[in-house]
C-alpha cells in the first residue's frame, strides 16, 4: 500500500493527485436520506459494500439503522469482518471449497449468509460450514430479468428444500436482484423492468411455499430501484451501493418521483501538468478511473474530459470557459465509482467543500483488490 495522499489537517489544495476525495457534507446527507427511507418504509436496509469496499463506511451505514451489508466476493467479506463488521452478506455465487471454507472459517459472531443457485453450491457450503462447525444463512437466488446467475423461478422450491436437507444451512429466502435495471434511463423503462423482476420473484416464492417451506424474505434492489422495489410491497430488504457517491453514470438516469435525492460525494483530485493553445491535460488517466461506464465528468466547469490514455486526461472548453492553468486542480466525477475505489488505496475525507476544506480523515479501501 502506497502512503495516504494526505493527512488529517490538510487543507485540500495539500492533497496528493491523483487521489480519491469524499466530500463529507454530501457523503453523509446521502447516507441519512436512504437510512430514513428504509425505516420510513419500513425496510431492511443491506448496503452493498462492493461500492466503498470500506469498513469504517460499512460501520457508519450500521450506525445508521442498516441491518448488514452485502459483498460480491468472500475476499471482501474477510476485509470487512477483519475491520469489525458483524454481518455481511455474500449476495454471489461460490463453488470453490477453499473459498468456502476460509468464508466459514470466520469468527463466530459474525453472521454470514450466501447466495447460491446450485446443487453444487449448497453441497460444497455444506461441507464448509460441517468442517467449521457454524451456521450461515441460505438464499436462493433467482434470474430476475439479467440473464446472469440465479434459477428460474420454478425452480426455487426445489433448491430451497435442498438448503434445509443439510445441517448448518438455514434457508433465509431469495435473492432477487436485476443489476441492469439499475441504468435504465427513463422512469418507464426502469419501472417495467422491476414489474417484471418483481412478478418473478412472487413466483419463486410462490415455487417455495408450494414445496412446503415459508419464505422469510426476498432481497434485492439497488440505487436505480430501490423505491421501486420497496413500493411492492414484496420485497423485505433493499441493497443499494451507489447511492453514497452517486457517480456519473447514476446521475444520467431520469430521477424516479418522490425518490430521495442523493448528490455526488466522490471524487478524484487531478492537477493540470501541460497546458496548450486548445486543451489542457491532467494527472488522472484510466489508472485513477473506472471507464466501464463512460469517462469521468468534470465538476463544476463546462469542460470535456477527453480519454488521454493511462496516465493523462484531455480537458478542452465548452463555449466561452477558459481552460484551466497549469498546476490547477480539477475535480473529476467518476463514471462508476465502484470500479474506481478499487483502484485506490485510501479515501481522503474532507470536511468544508472541494474549495476550501480540510481532511478530517483518511479511510483506507479495505477490500481494495480482493477478487477472490
Amino acid at each position: 500500500m502506497r502512503a495516504a495522499p494526505a493527512r488529517i489537517g490538510d487543507p485540500v489544495g495539500a492533497i496528493d493527485s491523483p487521489a480519491l476525495v469524499i466530500e463529507l457534507d454530501a457523503f453523509e446527507r446521502n447516507l441519512q436520506a436512504m437510512a430514513v427511507f428504509a425505516r420510513t418504509c419500513g425496510m431492511h436496509l443491506r448496503p452493498h459494500a462492493k461500492t466503498h469496499k470500506c469498513a469504517t463506511i460499512a460501520l457508519q451505514q450500521m450506525a445508521r439503522g442498516a441491518v448488514g451489508v452485502c459483498v460480491q466476493k468472500v475476499g471482501e467479506a474477510l476485509a470487512l469482518a477483519a475491520g469489525g463488521v458483524r454481518d455481511v452478506f455474500v449476495s454471489n455465487e461460490v463453488i470453490a471449497a477453499p473459498k468456502l471454507a476460509r468464508l466459514a472459517a470466520l469468527p463466530i459472531d459474525v453472521r454470514l449468509a450466501i447466495a447460491v443457485d446450485s446443487v453444487v453450491g449448497i453441497e460444497r457450503l455444506a461441507a464448509a460450514v460441517q468442517t467449521a462447525g457454524r451456521q450461515i444463512d441460505v438464499f436462493v437466488e433467482i434470474d430476475a430479468g439479467q440473464g446472469r446467475c440465479g434459477v428460474a423461478p420454478a425452480e426455487a422450491g426445489a433448491l430451497a428444500r435442498q438448503v434445509v436437507a443439510h445441517a448448518g444451512l438455514r434457508f433465509a429466502g431469495l435473492q432477487a436482484y436485476h443489476g441492469g435495471a439499475q441504468h435504465l434511463r427513463g422512469v418507464a423503462e426502469r419501472e417495467a423492468a422491476i414489474h417484471h423482476a418483481v412478478a418473478l420473484a412472487v413466483a419463486a416464492r410462490a415455487a417455495v411455499t408450494s414445496a412446503g417451506m415459508a419464505c422469510p424474505l426476498i432481497t434485492g434492489a439497488g440505487s436505480g430501484s430501490f423505491m421501486l422495489k420497496a413500493a411492492s410491497g414484496v420485497y423485505g430488504e433493499i441493497q443499494p451501493g451507489s447511492y453514497v457517491f452517486m457517480d456519473a453514470d447514476y446521475a444520467r438516469n431520469a430521477a424516479a418521483p418522490h425518490a430521495p435525492r442523493f448528490a455526488h460525494a466522490l471524487f478524484v483530485k487531478s492537477q493540470v501538468v501541460a497546458r496548450h493553445l486548445a486543451h489542457a491535460v491532467v494527472d488522472a488517466g484510466h489508472k485513477s478511473h473506472a471507464i466501464d461506464s463512460g469517462l469521468p465528468t468534470v465538476w463544476g466547469r463546462e469542460l470535456d474530459f477527453i480519454n488521454g490514455g493511462d496516465e493523462h486526461g484531455v480537458l478542452r472548453p465548452r463555449g466561452s470557459e477558459a481552460l484551466p492553468a497549469l498546476g490547477e486542480t480539477v475535480w473529476l466525477v467518476p463514471g462508476h465509482c465502484d470500479p474506481t475505489v478499487n483502484l485506490h488505496d485510501h479515501l481522503v475525507a474532507v470536511r468544508g467543500g472541494l474549495d476550501g476544506g480540510v481532511v478530517e480523515a483518511v479511510w483506507p479501501v479495505d477490500a481494495r483488490g480482493r477478487l477472490d
